[in-house]
Parts: C-alpha cells; sequence; structure tokens
C-alpha cells in the first residue's frame, strides 16, 4: 500500500534542509507539493497495473478541477504497435446513456416532452397497450418492464447502412412488458433505443445529429461522436479481447444495433470537458440538471440509485472505511471497457478508457479515489505464472525456477493453480514441453490435489513418450477428481497401447 500520509512528511523534510526553509506542518503544506505527489503516486499505480498487463487504454484524473494526470498505456493498435496516447478514441458503450439523457431533458426544457406523460403521446406507432403505460422517466430510470433481450436483436449481426430507428424499436414495442412500468429497476439497453427513436421523431434530425449540434459542437467535443464501422475516424482504437495475457481481435459489431444505448466514441480529454459542463448551464438550466443526478430508483445490483443516465453512489476512498458520493457510469462492448467517476462535492473526476474487453477499472478508479484522498490502497499483484513464464523465454529455464522460488511466497505476487495450468500449455504450444513439465511439477507442489494439473503432465509427458509416467499422472488425476472424462479417456487409450 503506498499513502501521501507516508511520503509527505519526507518530502517537507527535504524542503526544510534547503537556505531558506523552515519546517511546514503536514497540512500546511505547499499545494503544488502535494498535487506533484499524487501525480506521482497515480503514475506509479496505474503503471503497476500497465506493466502486468492488467490496463491497455487512456485515463485522466483531475482534481478539484485541475487535471493532475493524463496518459495513454499499451497500443491502439497492437498488430502495428500505435501506441494509446489521451487523444485515443474508445468506443464507452454506456456511458453514451448519458449523453441520451441529456438530449431527452434538453427537449423536456424546451417543453417538447413530458417526462411523465405516455408515451403514446409522441409515438402513435407504437403498440398502444405498452405505450399508455410507459413515460419517459421509465425509460431514463430503466424501469420500463421492457425485456433488455430479445431473439431478433440477437438474430441480426449485420444491417443495412440505412437502419433506421424505427425498425429497431419494432423489434421489441410489441413484446409483453416484464413488470409494470415504475414498480422496479431492470436495466434496459432497448429502453434507452427508444429513448433515440423518440429525440428523432420530436427533433426530425437523427440521433448522431442531434448529440453533435446539442452538445458536441457546443463543447468543442471534437473527438466524441457516434461510431460507424464504415467511416475512416482518425485515432480510433482498434478492439481486442484477452485470454490469460493472449490477445485477440474482438468480434465485429454492428454499432447502428447499439444505438442511443452505447455508440458513441470518445476521448479521455473530451470526457473531461463533459465533465466540467456539467458544473455549468451551457447545455441545460440547472434544475434540469439537477433532475438528471437525482436518486430516482434504487439498484439493488449495483448498491446505489440510479438518475438519468447516470448512477449515484457511495464509494469507498481506498481501502479505508470513508465514503464519498459519486456520479458514475460504466460502458462494455465487444472490444472496449470504460468508467467515468465524478466527485462532485470536489469537483473531481476520474475517466478510464480501454481497448481490452476486460480491465480491473473499478479497481484502479478505488486506488486513485485513495491516492486523492491521502488514504492507503492497493496495489495490483502480479500472477507468479505469468512471471515463470516471462523468465522462461527471457532468461531460461534455470533462472527462471529461481525466480519462482523467490516470488511465490512474495506479497506483491499471487499463485493461482488455473493460471500455472494455462502457462503450462503455453509452452506446450511453443514447443517447449520440458519447460511445460517443470511448471506443472512446481504447481503440483503447490496445488497437490489438483487434478487437472495432473491431467496436464499426463498430456505433456505423453509428448515426450513417458507413457508410464504419463499413465502414473492420469490415474492420479483420476483418484483427485472421478468424473474426469478426459483423464479417464486418454488412461485408457493410454493402456490399451501399452498392451498392444
Amino acid at each position: 500500500m503506498y499513502s501521501l500520509k507516508y511520503l509527505l512528511p519526507i518530502l517537507l523534510f527535504f524542503i526544510s534542509c534547503g537556505p531558506q526553509s523552515r519546517y511546514t506542518d503536514p497540512q500546511d503544506a505547499d499545494a503544488s507539493i502535494i498535487e506533484q505527489t499524487k501525480t506521482s503516486e497515480v503514475d506509479k499505480l496505474i503503471r503497476t497495473y500497465a506493466d502486468y498487463g492488467e490496463f491497455n487504454g487512456a485515463l485522466l484524473v483531475a482534481n478539484e478541477g485541475k487535471v493532475i494526470y493524463q496518459e495513454g498505456f499499451g497500443y491502439a493498435n497492437m498488430e502495428w504497435n500505435i501506441p494509446n496516447q489521451s487523444d485515443t478514441k474508445f468506443r464507452i458503450g454506456s456511458i453514451t446513456k448519458q449523453f441520451t439523457a441529456i438530449l431527452v431533458l434538453k427537449l423536456v426544457a424546451e417543453n417538447k416532452l413530458d417526462l411523465h406523460t405516455p408515451i403514446s403521446n409522441y409515438l402513435s406507432e407504437y403498440p398502444k397497450e405498452n405505450a399508455e403505460q410507459i413515460s419517459i422517466h421509465h425509460l431514463l430510470t430503466h424501469s420500463s418492464g421492457i425485456p433488455n433481450n430479445f431473439e431478433s436483436t440477437k438474430r441480426k449481426a449485420f444491417r443495412p447502412d440505412n437502419y433506421s430507428s424505427r425498425e429497431l424499436v419494432d423489434e421489441f414495442s410489441s413484446l409483453p412488458l416484464e413488470f409494470e412500468p415504475g414498480s422496479k429497476f431492470s436495466y434496459c439497453n432497448a429502453g434507452y433505443n427508444l429513448l433515440g427513436h423518440i429525440v428523432e421523431e420530436i427533433t426530425g434530425m437523427r440521433y448522431e445529429e442531434a448529440l453533435q449540434k446539442v452538445i458536441f459542437d457546443p463543447l468543442e467535443m471534437k473527438n466524441t461522436g457516434f461510431d460507424k464501422h464504415r467511416a475512416q475516424i482518425k485515432n480510433r482504437a482498434s478492439g481486442y479481447f484477452e485470454s490469460f495475457k493472449t490477445y485477440y481481435n474482438s468480434n465485429y459489431i454492428d454499432m447502428s444495433t447499439v444505438y442511443a444505448a452505447g455508440a458513441m466514441y470518445s476521448t479521455v480529454e473530451d470526457l473531461f470537458r463533459w465533465d466540467q459542463a456539467l458544473y455549468s448551464d451551457k447545455i441545460l438550466p440547472k434544475n434540469y440538471l439537477d433532475s438528471i443526478f437525482m436518486k430516482h430508483i434504487e439498484d439493488p445490483g449495483y448498491g446505489g440509485y440510479y438518475g438519468y443516465g447516470w448512477s449515484i453512489k457511495d464509494k469507498p476512498l481506498g481501502n479505508s472505511d470513508e465514503v464519498v458520493e459519486t456520479i458514475v457510469h460504466d460502458g462494455v462492448i465487444d472490444g472496449f471497457c470504460a468508467i467515468i467517476t465524478r466527485i462532485p462535492s470536489r469537483n473531481s473526476a476520474i475517466i478510464l478508457l480501454s481497448n481490452i474487453r476486460r480491465a480491473p477499472l473499478n479497481a484502479m478508479t478505488k486506488g486513485i479515489m485513495g491516492i486523492l484522498y491521502n488514504k492507503p490502497y492497493d496495489v495490483p499483484r502480479r500472477s507468479v505464472a505469468f512471471a515463470f513464464l516471462d523468465a522462461v523465454n527471457e532468461k531460461g529455464l534455470e533462472k527462471a525456477i529461481i525466480e519462482y522460488k523467490r516470488i511465490k511466497g512474495d506479497p506483491d505476487y499471487y499463485l493461482s493453480e488455473e493460471e500455472m495450468n494455462i502457462a503450462s500449455y503455453k509452452l506446450l504450444q511453443a514447443d517447449q514441453p520440458e519447460h511445460a513439465e517443470t511448471l506443472l511439477r512446481l504447481g503440483i507442489e503447490a496445488f497437490p490435489e489438483a487434478f487437472n494439473l495432473y491431467d496436464s503432465l499426463g498430456e505433456v509427458l505423453m509428448s515426450l513418450g513417458k507413457k508410464q509416467e504419463s499413465i502414473l499422472n492420469y490415474k492420479k488425476s483420476i483418484q483427485s477428481n472421478p468424473e474426469n472424462e478426459n483423464g479417464i479417456r486418454m488412461l485408457e487409450k493410454l493402456e490399451a497401447g501399452m498392451e498392444e
């Protein structure tokens, strides 16, 4: 753990040693020294995540309205080694919803929509039975009862360029509601897509045009937009998914199907402009902005409340027992994940964008909040298995074994049976079966009851021509797990071969 309260007295000691210095109480320390220390701590924390392969993206941290850190890590395009930067454009998934909410509230402020009247007032084509029960408020708060998943959407992976919001809405509009509107919270992408369609119907503009006119142009968000697969978008990151430190290109997704629920891209810099605009009336009068951040409905699954396009939740400061109220939303879409956390009580923001489908963004945010509030926080631990794998490739087997023995009990590392198994397969696939055997034996030493390690060792030994040892390890695997069908099958095959 690292904390400003441990570093600050040391810094002040050295400052006091200068010819014109005097002792300064930590509470009265120069703000620039405190800020530099926070910046240094954030950098060290995030670089640790990046070095361990846990973060590939960009982030921005603002404290009391001022950016104290922004940086890119890893690659925007792994095939070409193009680095992520603070102006790299990432898909932001469901963070799009807060922009949709602003468009809707803008129409409410202009008396073109009412939050609490049925949507049948605005959509004559929407099935009346449902439309007369659902209000704009229900859609904004995920309490409409509209099903979130519907089979027709899943089947239509590719759509023509002129695919309309009306066609998208038609896919779910006639489905029975899952519960009475307003009775509970149930996260619903379909509801926000319906809001996008309503915006189009009222304004006469396409959803992306409304975003540009109402939000992006006034706020000079020049690196934010509605993502389209065919468009050439400068500095757009490629999306990936990761499986045990191996990276793959993400699956294709037609952003027209994601629409007003999650089709935007942006940068950490533009999202900070957005964050700061929400403290002003540049887009909406204050009373309408306030309604966006109200606790309209409880979200039991998240442990907080939902406003309009935002969640409101008390979050811990580092790993302390203290909490602070945050306005937050994340976004996840194939190849990308993102989170923006606002702390209105001190005009601070933490923005994390990743072009890998899964990343520990919540843990990273928690650590950064600890730094901002001078509280203790956790740093990530490195995998022993993958450290061994790196050492084998960089230093050879003997030094890798020494490294393994040195770090396996180190609190900065963790040992995982599953990762030991995965790492052994990586070695086997790299035509290094002897190294795989060594790693699996180390794994069995640490996890003597792990049937899967015995099973994998049996496979490795078989590839090395050590059939008797292979049979022995498959037997141990089955002894630990009598339902290990692969072990049973391989053992029968090996024993049959021995008889011949």
